[in-house]
């Protein structure tokens, strides 16, 4: 059995049904509890709960105090390679996409830690596109190793894999994993995947599973937003957590809010989200789980994210390239999507202190509250 099995016996139209029935009387229920369901969150996400946005931003912030302090952790992507063998509607790094193709090499690999030691990061992210063979098990094997003593906290968004290739990876300092459902709609799903292993949906949706077999130490979760109705993949999601956190209580988990930015080969936006949705649904987020990371790239607006951050971030990137070789030798044409918080990152450390945030430039998600809350 793994969540596949269990995502069967979801039925989206009903829960989206769920959704949108929601009343001003459920939300304010939800609000009143000191723990919450899903149920809960479902009419935390609803459109009912629109009109609640001010409450629901605070109890977040005070939740996230409560459990984090006022500290938010830095990460930095690092692209290893924009090579691709799937073929996606909303990627820049498609296969059909005719684009420059770069896989960085030993020497250009640690010119980037370098770049990135020089910035102050501890905690990176290593990313590439799905090719597994210029960009899998025999490269990660020679990266992890180059990388790791760059940093503190490592993490990895890259094809899924088998779990003993995980535990592997967790030998040569693997510490965390970042693997994107995208939608949990089966027929979207197939629609925007058109060729490659990524088109098995399944082998995606069971990825958590193996990370979790596999014991690794945080597994990090998200859905596309913008590609289906985010309010039934948001609650999807929430129905993949709290599966896996049943079934593999011994790693810590991360959610991440993508929202689609333009690219090479186009931005399809189904189902478009506005600023105070995105709000909403932190928030809600952080009101179901007040454990749970929530992260936040600059994916999003400088102005959006100077006001995001006190509800209920943890996690966030700043100063960041989505191109191999992008730190020591920036290159536009190879970036995976458009940026929009093209900020340094010591001008969104400085932004974030003066909102009273302690900025801290490594995984600080498990430090106890009590050295960080004022």
């Amino acid at each position: 059995m793994s969540f596949y099995h269990y995502w069967q016996q979801l039925d989206w139209e009903q829960l989206g049904q769920r959704i949108h029935a929601a009343t001003p009387a459920d939300v304010e229920r939800a609000l009143s509890r000191p723990r919450r369901t899903l149920e809960d969150f479902a009419a935390l996400i609803s459109p009912a709960a629109e009109a609640y946005l001010s409450p629901m931003a605070a109890e977040a912030e005070r939740l996230t105090r409560q459990r984090f302090g006022h500290v938010v952790g830095f990460y930095l992507p690092l692209y290893l390679t924009n090579l691709c063998a799937n073929d996606c509607s909303y990627c820049g790094f498609s296969m059909s996409n005719r684009i420059k193709r770069k896989v960085l090499d030993d020497a250009e690999v640690i010119a980037e830690c370098e770049a990135i030691r020089a910035l102050g990061f501890e905690s990176l992210l290593l990313v590439t596109g799905e090719h597994e063979t210029k960009a899998g098990m025999e490269y990660f094997r020679r990266m992890l190793p180059l990388v790791k003593p760059y940093a503190a906290y490592l993490s990895m968004e890259v094809q899924p894999l088998a779990t003993e290739s995980y535990q592997e990876l967790v030998t040569l300092g693997l510490d965390a994993v970042m693997v994107y459902q995208e939608t949990y709609h089966a027929a979207s799903y197939a629609r925007h995947h058109l060729r490659g292993r990524k088109q098995d949906m399944r082998w995606r949706m069971e990825t958590p599973d193996r990370l979790g077999a596999a014991g690794v130490d945080k597994i990090g979760l998200g859905v596309l937003l913008g590609l289906e109705d985010w309010r039934c993949d948001s609650l999807m999601l929430a129905h993949h957590l709290s599966y896996l956190r049943q079934r593999w209580w011994q790693s810590r988990y991360s959610i991440s809010f993508p929202r689609l930015r333009p690219c090479t080969g186009g931005n399809i936006v189904k189902h478009p989200m506005s600023d105070r949705q995105l709000i909403q649904l932190i928030s809600a987020w952080r009101l179901l789980d007040p454990e749970v990371e929530l992260s936040l790239s600059t994916r999003e607006s400088e102005a959006f994210r100077d006001g995001a951050i006190r509800c209920g971030i943890t996690q966030a990137s700043a100063g960041s390239s989505t191109q191999p070789g992008g730190y020591a030798n920036r290159q536009p044409e190879l970036e995976q999507f458009a940026i929009h918080d093209a900020r340094s990152a010591a001008e969104v450390a400085s932004r974030w202190q003066a909102q009273g945030i302690d900025v801290v430039w490594h995984d600080a998600s498990s430090r106890p509250s009590s050295l960080s809350c004022r």
